[in-house]
C-alpha cells in the first residue's frame, strides 16, 4: 500500500491506493495484508472513529475474496459466532471491525469469547504527526483550499491528535473561509483551533 492519500470516509476512492500508511497503522495494515499467518481464519481490526477502519475492511476484503462485518461488536453474538466458524470450515479469512477489541468489547457468548481470545487484533492507532500533515494536505486540497506547509505543520503540531479532530478542523477552517472570504492562514487557523477547543492541551 502506498502514502499518497486518504484515510476517512469521506469522499476517496476505495482501493490500496487510497490509504495512507505511516507509523500509525503500520502494524494494522500489515497484519491484515497478511491472512496467511494468522494463527485461525479470522482476525479483529480496531481503531478509533474516522481512522478508516471501515475502508481497510472494504479493501481486505476485495483483495483477499474473505470477508469483513463492519462494527461488529453491534452484531448479534450466535451470528458472529457462527460466520467463525463459517470461515475456518470454508477457510476463507474473516476480518472483523470494532472500535476496541475484546475483553473492552464484552462479549457474553462463551464460545464465541473462547473463539476472539484466539483471534489475533491488529490495532490502527491515533494519527502521528506525519499522517496528520499528510491527511491536512488532502482533505484541505479536496476542498480547494490553498494551504502552505508552514501553516499545516502549524496544525498538526498543535491540534488534538485524532482522526476526528483532524476533521473537525478542517471543517470549521473550511465554513470560516469561505464565510469571511478569507485565506487559509497560519493565523485563521490558530484562531479557529482555540474557538473549536482543538489545541492538544499536551504540548
Amino acid at each position: 500500500m502506498s502514502q499518497i492519500a486518504l484515510p476517512f470516509d469521506w469522499p476517496a476512492p476505495e482501493d490500496a491506493e487510497s490509504y495512507i500508511v505511516t507509523a500509525s497503522n503500520r502494524a494494522a495494515v500489515d497484519g491484515i495484508d497478511r491472512p496467511g499467518s494468522w494463527p485461525v481464519r479470522a482476525a479483529i481490526l480496531t481503531g478509533p472513529r474516522k481512522s478508516g477502519r471501515s475502508l481497510l475492511g472494504r479493501i481486505f476484503a476485495a483483495k483477499t475474496g474473505g470477508t469483513f462485518i463492519d462494527d461488529a461488536e453491534q452484531h448479534k453474538e450466535v451470528d458472529l459466532f457462527h460466520r467463525w466458524n463459517l470461515a475456518q470450515e470454508e477457510r476463507k479469512p474473516l476480518l472483523l471491525v470494532a472500535l476496541s477489541p475484546p475483553p473492552l468489547w464484552k462479549v457474553r457468548l462463551p464460545d464465541l469469547a473462547s473463539r476472539l481470545s484466539a483471534t489475533p487484533v491488529f490495532t490502527i492507532n491515533e494519527p502521528d504527526d506525519t499522517l496528520a500533515r499528510m491527511l491536512l494536505e488532502k482533505l484541505f486540497a479536496r476542498r480547494g483550499l490553498q494551504i502552505t506547509p508552514e501553516t499545516t505543520a502549524y496544525i498538526a503540531s498543535r491540534i488534538e491528535r485524532s482522526y476526528v479532530a483532524l476533521m473537525r478542523i478542517v471543517d470549521a477552517i473550511d465554513t470560516v473561509a469561505l464565510s469571511q472570504h478569507r485565506a487559509v492562514t497560519t493565523r485563521l487557523a490558530r484562531a479557529v483551533l482555540e474557538e473549536q477547543h482543538l489545541m492538544d492541551e499536551t504540548d
